[in-house]
C-alpha cells in the first residue's frame, strides 16, 4: 500500500487486491499491510520488479507500461530505462496495449491468440499506413484462433494473405 497522493489519510492497494477480495467475502472489515513510503508511479515499478518468478504476458506488460506513460507522464526513453528494456521493447508492448482493438485484446487474454502472434501480425500500424486494417485484423485474429495458430502458423497464414492485400507490393 502507498499513501494516495491526493489524499494523505487514504492508501492504495498496489499488490493484494485478491486476498483483499477474498477477505471481505469472509466478513472481515480488516487487512494486515505493509505500507511503502513513496509515490504510487515508483510502488507499481517496485511490485512488478518484485513479481519476476510471476508470468507477465505482453499484452498485461502493454497495460502496465500504458498506464505509467498516461498517468505518471512517461516517455518511451524512460519507460525503457525503468524497465530495463529497449525502446523498442516498449515501443511493440505499448502498440499492443494502445492499438490493438479490444474484442482481439479479450481473445488473447482468454488464450485464443498469443500475444506474441497479436503483436507481431495483427497491431495496425500507428503511421496510417496500416500493416492490417481493422477489419482485416478482426478477420485475421478469427482464422489464427480458428486453427489455434502457433507464431510459425500465423506468419505463413500472414504471408499469404499480404500479397493478396491491397495496395501491397
Amino acid at each position: 500500500m502507498v499513501t494516495a497522493e491526493s489524499q494523505p489519510d487514504h492508501y492504495l492497494v498496489i499488490d493484494g487486491h485478491k486476498r483483499i477480495a477474498a477477505l471481505q467475502q469472509l466478513g472481515r472489515d480488516t487487512v494486515e499491510a505493509v505500507e511503502w513510503p513513496m509515490s504510487e508511479a515508483e510502488a507499481l515499478l517496485l511490485d512488478r520488479s518484485l513479481r519476476f518468478s510471476e508470468h507477465e504476458t505482453a499484452l498485461e506488460q502493454g497495460w502496465l507500461l500504458a498506464d505509467m506513460e498516461q498517468r505518471f507522464g512517461y516517455g518511451l526513453d524512460e519507460l525503457a530505462r525503468r524497465f530495463d528494456r529497449s525502446v523498442s521493447w516498449v515501443s511493440r508492448r505499448l502498440a499492443l496495449a494502445e492499438l490493438l482493438p479490444e474484442a482481439i485484446q479479450q481473445r488473447v487474454r482468454e488464450g485464443k491468440i498469443s500475444a506474441h502472434v497479436a503483436m507481431k501480425f495483427l497491431v495496425p500500424s500507428p503511421e496510417g499506413t496500416p500493416r492490417v486494417n481493422l477489419e482485416d485484423c478482426g478477420r485475421m485474429a478469427a482464422a489464427f484462433a480458428q486453427h489455434h495458430c502457433e507464431t510459425r502458423q500465423a506468419g505463413q497464414l500472414y504471408a499469404a494473405w499480404r500479397p493478396g492485400a491491397p495496395g501491397a507490393p
